[in-house]
């Protein structure tokens, strides 16, 4: 589930809910709507994810380029026994198996720069938008809170007010039937 179907949820949830008889109060069933903010928590997280994948993607390139490196290092090797047979090549395929070895560290630590690099950058994204979403979640959770405290209050004064009425009428009607 994605966190914008989850938030489409929270919409119905506030559509499906019953209105107060006085003002423009409605009741939301807390349980459902706790679940519902609860989902959108546990949603968010899939950039974190795609960056973890990113970070085993790294690793298999590092990996490749290893045994890409031990190749060529083994290749060179084996170069260098069959030319040890002859005095005057001996030195160059040395200098072979070094440069090849070098080329070989060199691209493995390329491909693992490049691969903690791109990690790196899609790790700040998916901080970054993980903290958005969460933020965003937590102010239309704050909002929807803060509309129905002030509902409640309403439908408080109301019944308050009703309460206070009935209550002078009884008196006013004890006094009345008191004189007579």
């Amino acid at each position: 589930m994605d966190i914008l179907h989850l938030i489409d949820r929270l919409e119905e949830l506030v559509g499906e809910a019953r209105r107060m008889p006085i003002g423009q109060g409605i009741v939301i069933d807390r349980r459902r709507l706790l679940e519902l903010v609860d989902q959108m928590r546990s949603t968010v997280p899939w950039e974190i994810k795609e960056a973890r994948e990113l970070v085993e993607q790294r690793d298999g390139v590092l990996e490749e380029a290893r045994r890409e490196g031990d190749a060529i290092v083994h290749r060179a090797e084996l170069e260098a026994q069959e030319k040890v047979e002859e005095s005057a090549l001996i030195q160059a395929a040395e200098r072979e198996a070094r440069a090849i070895t070098e080329r070989a560290e060199e691209r493995a630590q390329q491909l693992l720069d490049e691969a903690q690099a791109q990690v790196q950058a899609r790790l700040r994204q998916a901080e970054q938008a993980a903290a958005n979403q969460m933020d965003e979640a937590d102010r239309y959770a704050l909002e929807m809170l803060r509309r129905l405290e002030t509902q409640l209050a309403a439908f408080t004064a109301t019944v308050r007010s009703g309460v206070n009425a009935l209550e002078e009428r009884t008196a006013t009607e004890a006094a009345a039937e008191a004189v007579e």
